[in-house]
């Protein structure tokens, strides 16, 4: 049978139309729209709240439980396989693909945004807290979401050798004959459309400040939104191009991109001339967030005196969940080799720790500008709530500026690119019945993905949506994705068990 006779029409051609049609809706109506946005946002973030809490918690806990018990000898391959990529090859690929340019714009800025918040003031200073969200909202939970599915989707594809590469196919061990029928196919469809939701989200959120950024290294006044949506179909071109040479494209802009964001960390910390206060502040933040986990992991303000983990925390976890639709794949399949806990903890420590490090670095040292006194961001935001042009200042202040501007211009397109790629390369094995293990997606699947990702967050740019309405598409289409997360840890567990006991015998 010919692949192009094995493709799942129906998983690709029903999003592609479900896109086209917001799209067209935020073209025309996007005042309207956003106010729908707004009022969905409010019913899931508001009211089933907790939901998210206790999925984030929940999926750290495991990751740990899996991580130190006999599921963690387990190896995604064959018993004695060893792993085909480095730890650090693998650590990039699995880095780059997991952030995109979130990374950056939020590590320079996202301090200033708890700073305003009143939830802050309860907690105490500036100094001691607004540092503190950024890494607990960026570590251990939203990557614990990454590594458990990882682990369930390496060992269904490795172990198990399952050729159907679908959230469906992961729920097998507890649904069974259902996979293949309707509750097989609905499953399959809130997952790419909770993909096409978090890449939208991601996409529309980074891309402004790389049309700022180019606005300041060449002085165009031209209009940000013409600029953020020529910066997404060069971004488009790139990621497609590297796509279309497989993983061995994807690996080497990954080794790139990582290279160019640990050299900008560097420079910031050696020459930015506040060091010892970056690092002190940061370990400190650190040990705070270590110290609160639970209790930050389990904030719901019932009285909603500041809505803080509505705002927040509810949407980053619902951000990192539907996200989890690509990424984990990815990760699960560039995995092969490693048993379960190396891949568990090696992701804590490359991921976690490069992540940490990113907030701790370019945040704190906007962070000590404001307290010491040099410049004052918050009242920048408070002003215009213009993050954009607040982190231009803050890169402005740094020696040799526009140097480092382009830095991170081409740091954020290299992000995207290899996070896209890869979120591309995993939505079209999604588009196949069925691929045998060393089989790939025809070219032109993934060249119609890589179309489909671009096409929400150009609506959702020329439609000028905030920073709220963002976050409601994320956590709209998290709601069922967490039902579907939960049933794939059961059967996970459930079918680990089974092959633990076969070896066993």
């Amino acid at each position: 049978m010919k692949s192009q006779n094995k493709i799942d029409w129906m998983i690709t051609l029903v999003p592609l139309v479900i896109v086209v049609g917001l799209s067209l809706l935020f073209f025309e109506f996007p005042n309207q729209s956003n106010e729908v946005l707004c009022k969905i946002r409010f019913f899931f973030g508001d009211t089933f709240g907790t939901y998210y809490l206790i999925i984030g918690l929940g999926m750290f806990l495991v990751s740990m439980f899996l991580a130190i018990s006999k599921y963690g000898d387990i190896v995604l391959g064959e018993p004695n396989e060893k792993s085909r990529y480095s730890f650090f090859t693998w650590g990039s690929m699995m880095f780059t693909c997991g952030l995109a340019a979130d990374i950056l714009f939020y590590s320079f800025s996202e301090w200033v945004m708890y700073a305003t918040n009143p939830h802050i003031a309860e907690l105490g200073s500036i100094q001691e807290w607004s540092g503190v969200f950024p890494i607990f909202h960026w570590s251990f939970i939203p990557w614990g979401f990454y590594l458990v599915l990882a682990v369930a989707f390496g060992f269904m594809l490795h172990v198990r050798k399952r050729n159907r590469q679908k959230y469906s196919e992961a729920c097998r061990p507890i649904i069974g004959k259902y996979a293949d029928g309707f509750g097989g196919r609905v499953i399959d469809l809130l997952a790419v459309f909770a993909l096409l939701a978090g890449t939208a989200t991601t996409f529309s959120v980074a891309t402004p400040l790389m049309a700022s950024i180019i606005g300041e290294l060449f002085h165009i006044t031209i209009n940000r939104t013409v600029i953020t949506i020529t910066i997404l179909l060069i971004t488009c071109a790139v990621y497609t191009y590297a796509l279309l040479h497989g993983i061995k494209g994807i690996s080497v802009l990954a080794k790139v991109c990582i290279y160019m964001f640990f050299g900008l960390i560097l420079f910031v910390l050696i020459f930015s001339g506040k060091t010892r206060y970056i690092i002190d502040t940061g370990f400190e933040s650190l040990g705070r967030t270590i110290q609160n986990f639970i209790g930050l992991a389990t904030y719901t303000d019932p009285i909603r005196k500041t809505n803080f983990p509505q705002e927040w925390t509810i949407y980053y976890w619902a951000y990192w969940m539907v996200w989890c639709v690509a990424a984990p794949f990815f990760i699960g399949n560039i995995s092969r080799g490693r048993t379960i806990r190396q891949t568990i903890l090696g992701g804590y420590v490359f991921s976690v720790g490069s992540t940490i490090v990113s907030f701790i670095v370019l945040g704190n040292y906007s962070l000590g500008l404001q307290t010491s006194g040099v410049l004052d961001f918050i009242a920048q935001y408070e002003a215009n709530g213009d993050l954009c042009s607040m982190i231009i200042n803050i890169i402005k202040t740094l020696p040799c500026a526009p140097f480092v501007l382009v830095v991170v211009l081409f740091t954020m397109i290299a992000f995207y690119a290899t996070s896209f790629d890869s979120i591309a390369y995993t939505a079209s094995c999604y588009s196949y019945y069925k691929l045998e293990e060393n089989e790939k997606p025809h070219k032109i699947i993934q060249f119609l993905w890589c179309i489909m990702l671009i096409i929400l967050p150009i609506a959702l740019v020329f439609s000028e949506s905030s920073m709220n309405n963002l976050q409601s598409v994320s956590i709209i289409a998290a709601f069922p994705i967490g039902i579907v997360m939960i049933l794939i840890i059961i059967s996970f567990i459930k079918d680990g068990k089974q092959y633990l006991h076969e070896i066993k015998s």
